[in-house]
């Protein structure tokens, strides 16, 4: 990661794998609810999952890039935090990858769409085998069900 001449390398790289960590979480995880009604039911990490420690890599490999320079700022510094939080959404492809594999061996062939957050239940149903396949019928029948899925 570029960062200019980091004025502190721990702080630097703690800040990429934090931001890198929030946006799988933005990516994978975080499931905002609404009730019919309109009320917003997902108001704070004690209402929706956010990564921790059971699902974030033990292993983060961050490098900051040598040599470089920002002669505009303070001590040739540079911002950290949006491009590792973008760099999340290659989570998503990975998992979307693993999904079309899933479903080719299952011979589904074709277009799927996956919107974030590409929650277990989401990724689960997409995969379209046998198992899967039973819950997806269930729930295009009904669409007013509350645990209807669009995937």
């Amino acid at each position: 990661m570029d960062v200019g001449q980091t004025l502190n390398p721990a702080i630097d790289v703690g800040q990429i794998e934090g931001a890198f960590i929030q946006g799988y979480g933005l990516m994978m995880l975080e499931k905002y609810c609404v009730s019919p009604s309109g009320v917003h039911l997902s108001t704070g990490p004690g209402t929706y999952k956010i990564p921790s420690f059971a699902n974030i890599p033990q292993v983060m490999n961050v490098a900051l890039l040598k040599n470089s320079k920002n002669p505009r700022a303070i001590y040739s510094s540079k911002g950290v935090g949006e491009p590792p939080l973008c760099l999340a959404t290659s989570v998503l492809m990975a998992t979307r990858k693993a999904i079309k594999a899933a479903r080719l061996d299952s011979g589904h062939v074709g277009f799927f769409q996956l919107n974030a957050p590409a929650t277990p239940d989401k990724i689960r149903l997409a995969c379209a085998d046998k198992l899967s396949a039973k819950f997806v019928e269930d729930d295009v029948k009904d669409k007013n069900n509350p645990w209807y899925v669009t995937l």
